[in-house]
């Protein structure tokens, strides 16, 4: 099964809409935090088919209208702070923040921990644990990113978005 993993949009819409093509070639989508507005939500889950897992970051401010969305949309599962999901025999927690994902993956509980926050990609082994960053679809930092996981070879591709 194949797994687009992405973070970090914060309403850049227009990035949104040229990295999902890309991302719709995976079967599941992982968000891991910082849609900023509802609306982002609403064009992610009208643009990617399959189910959505997200997670809330600290720019997403208007949580009841976001649970209000991802209910709407119907193929996004919006988790709060922590999500554990079993994807293709394996075990994913989503969260946002590198603190609390490498305390997550060190825990020996996940197969695949993916978390954002700092905008930055990162693919790690921590014990028998991916960690997992995708980096930021947003753009600020000059590269826009995201991944394709596969869960039977567990390999990472990175993505740019152009």
């Amino acid at each position: 099964m194949r797994v687009a993993i992405c973070s970090d949009i914060h309403d850049n819409i227009w990035k949104l809409e040229k990295a999902l093509p890309g991302m719709s070639e995976a079967n599941i989508l992982l968000f891991c935090g910082d849609f900023c507005a509802p609306f982002t939500l609403t064009q992610l889950a009208r643009g990617f088919e399959g189910p959505i897992h997200a997670v809330l970051g600290n720019n997403d401010g208007d949580q009841r209208l976001l649970l209000q969305m991802a209910e709407e949309a119907g193929n996004v599962e919006l988790h709060g702070q922590l999500a554990e999901v079993e994807i293709g025999g394996l075990k994913f927690g989503i969260n946002h923040y590198p603190e609390i994902a490498r305390s997550l993956a060190a825990s020996g509980v996940y197969d695949v921990v993916c978390y954002g926050h700092n905008h930055t990609l990162n693919e790690e082994r921590l014990g028998r644990t991916l960690l997992l960053n995708p980096g930021e679809i947003m753009g600020r930092f000059g590269r826009s990113t995201y991944m394709l996981f596969e869960t039977e070879t567990r390999k990472v591709t990175v993505r740019d978005v152009t």
